[in-house]
Protein backbone atom coordinates (compact mmCIF):
# COMPACT_ATOMS: atom_id res chain seq x y z
CA UNK A 1 0.00 0.00 0.00
CA UNK A 2 2.78 2.30 -0.29
CA UNK A 3 2.85 3.13 -4.22
CA UNK A 4 -0.12 5.55 -6.17
CA UNK A 5 -1.57 2.43 -7.59
CA UNK A 6 -2.30 1.00 -4.40
CA UNK A 7 -3.21 4.56 -3.01
CA UNK A 8 -5.45 4.55 -6.78
CA UNK A 9 -7.12 1.43 -6.36
CA UNK A 10 -8.13 2.15 -2.57
CA UNK A 11 -10.05 6.01 -3.28
CA UNK A 12 -11.90 4.09 -6.44
CA UNK A 13 -12.62 1.23 -4.13
CA UNK A 14 -14.38 3.27 -1.63
CA UNK A 15 -16.39 5.77 -4.32
CA UNK A 16 -17.04 3.83 -6.84
CA UNK A 17 -20.60 2.69 -5.61
CA UNK A 18 -21.09 6.16 -4.65
CA UNK A 19 -20.60 7.22 -8.12
CA UNK A 20 -22.00 4.58 -10.38
CA UNK A 21 -25.22 4.63 -8.24
CA UNK A 22 -25.71 8.06 -8.40
CA UNK A 23 -25.05 7.88 -12.39
CA UNK A 24 -27.88 5.10 -13.02
CA UNK A 25 -29.38 7.27 -10.49
CA UNK A 26 -30.05 5.10 -7.92
CA UNK A 27 -28.45 6.49 -4.54
CA UNK A 28 -31.46 6.22 -2.88
CA UNK A 29 -32.41 3.04 -3.77
CA UNK A 30 -28.90 1.18 -2.89
CA UNK A 31 -27.29 3.28 -0.26
CA UNK A 32 -27.51 1.32 2.70
CA UNK A 33 -28.59 3.70 5.62
CA UNK A 34 -27.36 2.91 9.27
CA UNK A 35 -30.07 6.06 10.22
CA UNK A 36 -32.05 7.31 7.87
CA UNK A 37 -31.21 10.84 7.46
CA UNK A 38 -32.47 12.63 4.62
CA UNK A 39 -29.02 14.76 3.61
CA UNK A 40 -26.96 11.43 4.26
CA UNK A 41 -27.28 11.45 0.41
CA UNK A 42 -25.41 14.36 -0.19
CA UNK A 43 -22.87 13.43 2.57
CA UNK A 44 -21.80 10.70 0.37
CA UNK A 45 -21.35 12.29 -2.65
CA UNK A 46 -19.70 15.72 -1.27
CA UNK A 47 -17.18 13.65 1.03
CA UNK A 48 -16.67 11.27 -1.22
CA UNK A 49 -15.64 14.02 -4.07
CA UNK A 50 -14.03 16.38 -1.69
CA UNK A 51 -11.28 13.72 -1.30
CA UNK A 52 -11.49 12.70 -5.00
CA UNK A 53 -11.20 16.44 -6.39
CA UNK A 54 -7.20 17.06 -6.96
CA UNK A 55 -6.84 13.99 -8.80
CA UNK A 56 -9.86 14.74 -11.10
CA UNK A 57 -8.35 18.17 -11.39
CA UNK A 58 -4.98 16.94 -12.15
CA UNK A 59 -4.27 15.00 -16.05
CA UNK A 60 -2.09 12.03 -15.34
CA UNK A 61 1.81 11.71 -16.75
CA UNK A 62 0.77 7.98 -16.98
CA UNK A 63 -1.46 7.41 -20.21
CA UNK A 64 -3.98 4.43 -18.65
CA UNK A 65 -4.27 6.29 -15.11
CA UNK A 66 -5.39 9.35 -17.43
CA UNK A 67 -7.97 7.61 -19.13
CA UNK A 68 -9.04 6.11 -15.70
CA UNK A 69 -8.99 10.21 -14.47
CA UNK A 70 -10.98 11.28 -17.61
CA UNK A 71 -13.59 8.49 -16.70
CA UNK A 72 -14.18 9.39 -13.40
CA UNK A 73 -14.41 13.20 -14.25
CA UNK A 74 -17.51 12.08 -16.58
CA UNK A 75 -19.12 10.00 -13.63
CA UNK A 76 -18.15 12.74 -10.90
CA UNK A 77 -20.42 15.22 -13.51
CA UNK A 78 -22.68 12.78 -13.44
CA UNK A 79 -23.25 12.31 -10.38
CA UNK A 80 -23.32 15.90 -9.72
CA UNK A 81 -25.85 16.47 -11.94
CA UNK A 82 -27.75 13.74 -10.44
CA UNK A 83 -27.96 15.03 -7.08
CA UNK A 84 -28.85 18.68 -7.79
CA UNK A 85 -31.22 18.66 -10.48
CA UNK A 86 -34.90 18.88 -9.14
CA UNK A 87 -36.47 16.46 -11.61
CA UNK A 88 -33.70 13.44 -10.45
CA UNK A 89 -34.62 10.71 -8.45
CA UNK A 90 -31.84 11.36 -6.62
CA UNK A 91 -32.36 15.48 -6.23
CA UNK A 92 -30.62 15.60 -2.82
CA UNK A 93 -32.01 18.20 0.73
CA UNK A 94 -30.06 21.03 0.44
CA UNK A 95 -32.56 22.98 2.74
CA UNK A 96 -32.86 21.00 5.91
CA UNK A 97 -29.86 22.83 8.80
CA UNK A 98 -27.70 19.29 8.38
CA UNK A 99 -27.54 20.55 4.63
CA UNK A 100 -24.86 23.09 5.39
CA UNK A 101 -22.70 20.67 6.35
CA UNK A 102 -23.03 18.49 3.55
CA UNK A 103 -22.99 21.13 1.20
CA UNK A 104 -20.10 22.23 2.38
CA UNK A 105 -17.85 19.21 1.51
CA UNK A 106 -19.44 19.66 -2.47
CA UNK A 107 -18.62 23.06 -2.18
CA UNK A 108 -14.87 21.87 -0.99
CA UNK A 109 -14.65 19.66 -3.98
CA UNK A 110 -15.66 22.63 -6.05
CA UNK A 111 -13.23 24.82 -4.91
CA UNK A 112 -10.16 21.93 -5.44
CA UNK A 113 -11.27 21.08 -8.63
CA UNK A 114 -13.59 23.87 -10.67
CA UNK A 115 -12.55 23.08 -13.83
CA UNK A 116 -13.62 19.35 -14.09
CA UNK A 117 -16.27 19.61 -11.49
CA UNK A 118 -18.37 23.12 -12.27
CA UNK A 119 -16.70 24.27 -15.69
CA UNK A 120 -17.28 21.37 -16.91
CA UNK A 121 -21.08 20.99 -16.24
CA UNK A 122 -23.58 21.82 -19.35
CA UNK A 123 -24.95 25.34 -18.43
CA UNK A 124 -27.74 23.79 -17.26
CA UNK A 125 -26.45 21.58 -14.55
CA UNK A 126 -24.52 24.83 -13.22
CA UNK A 127 -27.50 26.35 -12.25
CA UNK A 128 -28.69 23.32 -10.48
CA UNK A 129 -25.65 23.36 -8.90
CA UNK A 130 -25.81 27.12 -8.11
CA UNK A 131 -29.10 26.91 -6.34
CA UNK A 132 -28.62 23.70 -4.64
CA UNK A 133 -25.73 25.35 -2.77
CA UNK A 134 -27.63 28.73 -2.89
CA UNK A 135 -30.62 26.65 -1.01
CA UNK A 136 -28.80 26.32 1.91
CA UNK A 137 -28.63 29.77 3.00
CA UNK A 138 -32.70 29.81 3.20
CA UNK A 139 -33.83 29.98 6.97
CA UNK A 140 -30.93 28.20 8.27
CA UNK A 141 -28.09 29.43 10.52
CA UNK A 142 -24.65 27.07 11.53
CA UNK A 143 -23.75 26.35 14.82
CA UNK A 144 -21.58 28.46 17.01
CA UNK A 145 -18.33 25.82 16.24
CA UNK A 146 -16.53 24.51 13.32
CA UNK A 147 -19.93 24.99 11.32
CA UNK A 148 -19.10 28.77 10.47
CA UNK A 149 -16.59 26.78 8.11
CA UNK A 150 -18.85 25.45 6.03
CA UNK A 151 -20.75 28.41 5.61
CA UNK A 152 -18.20 29.90 4.49
CA UNK A 153 -17.20 27.57 1.94
CA UNK A 154 -20.49 27.21 0.70
CA UNK A 155 -19.57 30.90 -0.45
CA UNK A 156 -16.19 30.11 -1.33
CA UNK A 157 -17.57 28.07 -3.65
CA UNK A 158 -19.91 30.49 -5.33
CA UNK A 159 -17.67 32.92 -5.03
CA UNK A 160 -15.26 29.93 -7.68
CA UNK A 161 -18.58 29.72 -9.53
CA UNK A 162 -18.26 33.74 -10.65
CA UNK A 163 -21.99 34.72 -8.23
CA UNK A 164 -21.21 37.83 -7.83
CA UNK A 165 -23.46 37.87 -4.54
CA UNK A 166 -21.66 35.50 -2.58
CA UNK A 167 -21.67 36.76 0.89
CA UNK A 168 -18.68 38.42 2.27
CA UNK A 169 -19.69 38.52 5.08
CA UNK A 170 -20.42 34.76 6.42
CA UNK A 171 -16.25 34.27 5.08
CA UNK A 172 -15.60 37.18 7.12
CA UNK A 173 -17.57 36.43 10.34
CA UNK A 174 -15.99 32.51 10.06
CA UNK A 175 -12.50 33.35 9.41
CA UNK A 176 -12.61 36.20 12.41
CA UNK A 177 -14.12 34.16 14.81
CA UNK A 178 -11.57 31.10 14.19
CA UNK A 179 -8.89 33.48 14.93
CA UNK A 180 -10.61 34.07 18.25
CA UNK A 181 -10.69 30.30 18.59
CA UNK A 182 -6.91 29.99 18.08
CA UNK A 183 -5.62 27.88 21.52
CA UNK A 184 -1.95 28.25 20.92
CA UNK A 185 0.89 25.09 18.87
CA UNK A 186 -1.32 24.45 15.64
CA UNK A 187 -4.89 23.91 17.65
CA UNK A 188 -7.90 25.24 17.20
CA UNK A 189 -10.88 25.70 19.56
CA UNK A 190 -14.16 23.61 17.83
CA UNK A 191 -16.29 26.29 18.64
CA UNK A 192 -15.03 28.28 22.21
CA UNK A 193 -13.85 24.83 23.82
CA UNK A 194 -11.07 22.57 23.19
CA UNK A 195 -12.06 18.86 22.29
CA UNK A 196 -9.70 15.90 22.44
CA UNK A 197 -10.75 14.86 18.53
CA UNK A 198 -10.00 15.13 15.04
CA UNK A 199 -11.94 18.29 14.17
CA UNK A 200 -8.87 20.31 12.90
CA UNK A 201 -8.30 17.85 10.32
CA UNK A 202 -11.42 16.86 9.84
CA UNK A 203 -12.59 20.58 8.60
CA UNK A 204 -10.72 23.55 10.27
CA UNK A 205 -7.26 23.61 8.84
CA UNK A 206 -8.30 22.23 5.53
CA UNK A 207 -11.18 24.54 4.65
CA UNK A 208 -9.38 27.35 6.20
CA UNK A 209 -6.25 27.17 4.11
CA UNK A 210 -8.74 26.42 0.68
CA UNK A 211 -10.56 29.65 1.76
CA UNK A 212 -8.23 32.13 2.27
CA UNK A 213 -6.34 30.65 -0.74
CA UNK A 214 -9.69 31.03 -2.78
CA UNK A 215 -10.99 34.37 -1.73
CA UNK A 216 -7.78 35.68 0.90
CA UNK A 217 -6.79 38.29 -1.70
CA UNK A 218 -10.34 39.72 -1.71
CA UNK A 219 -9.93 41.84 1.51
CA UNK A 220 -6.61 42.96 2.81
CA UNK A 221 -6.97 41.66 6.46
CA UNK A 222 -7.90 37.81 4.88
CA UNK A 223 -4.22 38.41 3.25
CA UNK A 224 -2.91 39.03 6.58
CA UNK A 225 -4.60 35.73 7.94
CA UNK A 226 -2.63 33.17 5.67
CA UNK A 227 1.04 33.33 6.55
CA UNK A 228 -0.40 32.60 10.46
CA UNK A 229 -2.94 30.31 9.28
CA UNK A 230 -0.06 28.23 7.13
CA UNK A 231 2.43 28.44 9.96
CA UNK A 232 -0.10 26.43 12.52
CA UNK A 233 -1.43 24.49 9.98
CA UNK A 234 2.11 22.59 9.29
CA UNK A 235 2.82 22.64 13.08
CA UNK A 236 -0.58 20.43 13.37
CA UNK A 237 0.44 18.45 10.17
CA UNK A 238 3.69 17.59 12.14
CA UNK A 239 1.93 16.43 15.20
CA UNK A 240 -0.58 14.03 12.93
CA UNK A 241 2.82 12.75 11.43
CA UNK A 242 4.01 11.93 15.12
CA UNK A 243 0.75 10.41 16.03
CA UNK A 244 1.21 7.62 13.41
CA UNK A 245 2.90 4.94 15.15
CA UNK A 246 5.32 2.28 14.12
CA UNK A 247 2.52 0.23 13.52
CA UNK A 248 0.12 2.41 11.25
CA UNK A 249 -1.86 2.88 14.32
CA UNK A 250 -2.88 6.14 15.64
CA UNK A 251 -5.16 7.07 19.18
CA UNK A 252 -8.83 6.58 18.58
CA UNK A 253 -9.82 9.98 20.45
CA UNK A 254 -12.66 12.09 20.24
CA UNK A 255 -15.73 11.67 18.18
CA UNK A 256 -16.17 10.99 14.32
CA UNK A 257 -14.25 8.34 14.24
CA UNK A 258 -15.63 6.10 11.56
CA UNK A 259 -14.60 9.01 9.72
CA UNK A 260 -11.50 6.77 9.77
CA UNK A 261 -8.35 8.31 7.68
CA UNK A 262 -9.75 10.74 6.87
CA UNK A 263 -8.17 12.30 10.54
CA UNK A 264 -4.78 12.80 8.56
CA UNK A 265 -6.70 15.23 5.90
CA UNK A 266 -4.62 18.17 7.00
CA UNK A 267 -1.78 16.16 6.81
CA UNK A 268 -2.48 14.58 3.32
CA UNK A 269 -3.50 18.45 2.03
CA UNK A 270 -0.33 20.21 2.76
CA UNK A 271 1.69 17.08 1.28
CA UNK A 272 -0.64 17.99 -1.53
CA UNK A 273 -0.29 21.75 -2.02
CA UNK A 274 3.49 21.07 -1.33
CA UNK A 275 3.29 22.99 1.74
CA UNK A 276 4.67 20.57 4.30
CA UNK A 277 7.30 21.94 6.69
CA UNK A 278 11.04 21.42 6.03
CA UNK A 279 10.84 18.75 9.03
CA UNK A 280 8.50 16.17 6.55
CA UNK A 281 9.91 15.10 3.65
CA UNK A 282 7.06 14.29 1.16
CA UNK A 283 7.71 10.66 1.00
CA UNK A 284 8.00 10.27 4.79
CA UNK A 285 4.58 11.83 4.40
CA UNK A 286 3.48 9.17 1.99
CA UNK A 287 5.00 5.76 3.92
CA UNK A 288 3.51 7.43 7.37
CA UNK A 289 0.30 7.93 5.52
CA UNK A 290 0.85 4.36 3.68
CA UNK A 291 1.33 2.46 6.88
CA UNK A 292 -1.95 3.99 7.74
CA UNK A 293 -3.93 2.69 5.02
CA UNK A 294 -2.37 -0.61 4.95
CA UNK A 295 -3.51 -1.23 8.48
CA UNK A 296 -6.68 -0.30 7.75
CA UNK A 297 -7.13 -2.58 4.65
CA UNK A 298 -5.73 -5.45 6.16
CA UNK A 299 -9.32 -5.67 7.67
CA UNK A 300 -10.87 -5.19 4.63
CA UNK A 301 -13.61 -7.59 4.48
CA UNK A 302 -15.24 -6.01 7.89
CA UNK A 303 -14.69 -2.34 6.39
CA UNK A 304 -17.08 -3.09 3.06
CA UNK A 305 -20.57 -4.37 2.90
CA UNK A 306 -21.07 -7.24 0.06
CA UNK A 307 -21.98 -4.71 -2.29
CA UNK A 308 -19.20 -2.57 -1.48
CA UNK A 309 -20.98 0.20 0.69
CA UNK A 310 -18.23 1.24 4.12
CA UNK A 311 -19.44 0.19 6.82
CA UNK A 312 -19.73 1.90 10.28
CA UNK A 313 -16.35 1.32 12.36
CA UNK A 314 -12.91 2.59 12.87
CA UNK A 315 -11.62 -0.42 12.06
CA UNK A 316 -13.98 -2.98 10.13
CA UNK A 317 -17.08 -3.09 11.55
CA UNK A 318 -18.33 -1.20 15.11
CA UNK A 319 -21.18 0.22 15.06
CA UNK A 320 -20.77 1.26 18.65
CA UNK A 321 -18.50 3.67 17.32
CA UNK A 322 -20.66 5.66 15.49
CA UNK A 323 -22.12 8.55 16.98
CA UNK A 324 -26.31 9.60 16.70
CA UNK A 325 -25.23 11.80 13.35
CA UNK A 326 -23.27 9.28 11.71
CA UNK A 327 -24.60 6.95 8.97
CA UNK A 328 -23.75 5.78 6.12
CA UNK A 329 -22.47 8.90 3.96
CA UNK A 330 -21.10 10.48 6.85
CA UNK A 331 -18.38 7.84 6.56
CA UNK A 332 -17.22 9.04 3.16
CA UNK A 333 -15.29 11.69 4.59
CA UNK A 334 -12.46 9.17 4.77
CA UNK A 335 -11.51 9.85 1.28
CA UNK A 336 -9.64 13.14 2.63
CA UNK A 337 -6.47 11.11 2.91
CA UNK A 338 -6.31 10.79 -1.28
CA UNK A 339 -5.97 13.88 -1.42
CA UNK A 340 -1.57 13.69 -2.69
CA UNK A 341 -2.81 11.59 -5.63
CA UNK A 342 -3.34 15.24 -7.39
CA UNK A 343 0.35 15.06 -7.58
CA UNK A 344 1.90 14.00 -10.53
CA UNK A 345 3.27 10.28 -10.30
CA UNK A 346 7.01 12.27 -10.65
CA UNK A 347 6.74 14.42 -8.09
CA UNK A 348 8.85 13.75 -4.23
CA UNK A 349 6.01 12.61 -3.02
CA UNK A 350 5.38 9.42 -4.88
CA UNK A 351 9.16 9.19 -6.33
CA UNK A 352 11.26 9.86 -3.88
CA UNK A 353 12.75 6.57 -1.76
CA UNK A 354 10.82 4.71 1.16
CA UNK A 355 11.79 6.50 4.28
CA UNK A 356 10.51 5.58 8.21
CA UNK A 357 8.20 8.29 9.62
CA UNK A 358 9.05 9.94 13.02
CA UNK A 359 7.24 7.37 15.28
CA UNK A 360 9.01 4.40 13.41
CA UNK A 361 12.44 6.17 14.01
CA UNK A 362 12.03 7.01 17.50
CA UNK A 363 11.01 3.41 18.26
CA UNK A 364 13.63 2.00 16.23
CA UNK A 365 16.50 4.36 18.45
CA UNK A 366 17.24 6.71 16.16
CA UNK A 367 18.46 10.14 17.53
CA UNK A 368 16.36 12.78 16.25
CA UNK A 369 15.98 16.77 17.18
CA UNK A 370 13.18 17.58 19.72
CA UNK A 371 9.95 18.36 18.76
CA UNK A 372 9.09 21.71 19.80
CA UNK A 373 5.54 24.09 20.22
CA UNK A 374 4.58 26.76 18.08
CA UNK A 375 5.06 30.08 19.46
CA UNK A 376 2.81 33.09 19.08
CA UNK A 377 4.96 34.82 16.67
CA UNK A 378 5.11 31.98 14.39
CA UNK A 379 8.57 30.59 15.03
CA UNK A 380 9.26 26.80 16.65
Amino acid sequence: MNNRADWLNAMLKITDPVLQALHQRQLKQTMPLHEPRETAYLEALGRSLAGMAPWLEQPSEDSAEEQLRQRYCALACSAIAAGTDPASSDFMCFTAQQSIVDAAFLAHAIVRAPQELFFALPAEHRQHLIAALKATRVGRAPYFNNWLLFSAMIETALFVMEQPDWDQMRVDYALRQHEQWYLGDGAYGDGPAFHWDYYNSFVIHPMLLDILRTVGSQHEQWQGMSEPVLARAQRYAVVLERMISPEGTYPPIGRSLCYRFGAFQALAQLAQQQQLPPELPPAQVRCALSAVLQRFFSNEQDMFDKNGWLKIGMLGNQPGLGESYITTGSLYLCTAVFLPLGLPESNDFWAGANQAWTAKKIWAGEDLPADRALCDNGRF
